[in-house]
C-alpha cells in the first residue's frame, strides 16, 4: 500500500520509531543489488531516511559509484505481518553537524549512542516513495 513519504499515517510513522533493524539495498557498479542489515531513521518532516556507517563500507562505495546524481536505494523493515519500505536517492554526507544529527536520531530510535568513529558518514536518502502495511 503506497503512502506519502512526507505525510505518512500515524501508524506508519510510529512503526519507523519502534526498535527494528532494517535492510538497505544499494546498486553495485554492475547493477546487482547489495543488501545489508542496518539501523535507519526516518524523518518524514524533511523527507529523509538516514543510515550511519563507516566511510569504507561497501554500501558507501556503491552510493559513491553512482555519481553526483546519487544512487536509487531502498530501506525496508519487517515485523511479522507489518512491513514498510522507503525508496529514494542516496548521497553520502560527511559534514560534522549532519553526522552528529544522524547519530542523535539513531540514539533516540535505538536507545544507545554508537561509539565515536572518526570514519563515520551518513547515507542520506531523499525520499521519493513509501509503501507498506504498518
Amino acid at each position: 500500500m503506497a503512502t506519502d513519504p512526507r505525510n505518512p499515517s500515524d501508524s506508519y510513522a510510529g512503526f519507523w520509531r519502534e526498535y527494528h533493524m532494517s535492510t538497505l539495498t544499494t546498486p553495485r557498479p554492475d547493477g546487482t543489488p547489495h543488501v545489508v542489515a542496518v539501523g535507519v531513521t526516518y524523518d518524514p518532516e524533511n523527507g529523509y531516511a538516514r543510515v550511519i556507517t563507516n566511510k569504507n563500507s561497501r554500501k558507501v562505495a556503491n552510493v559513491l559509484a553512482a555519481g553526483a546524481d546519487g544512487a536509487r536505494v531502498a530501506v525496508c523493515q519487517v515485523d511479522k505481518g507489518r512491513w514498510a519500505t522507503l525508496e529514494g536517492v542516496a548521497h553520502i554526507r560527511t559534514e560534522a553537524e549532519v553526522v552528529a544529527d544522524a547519530v542523535a536520531r539513531y540514539a533516540e530510535r535505538y536507545g544507545r549512542t554508537p561509539a565515536p568513529n572518526p570514519d563515520r558518514v551518513v547515507i542520506e536518502i531523499a525520499l521519493t516513495r513509501a509503501m507498506g502495511r504498518a
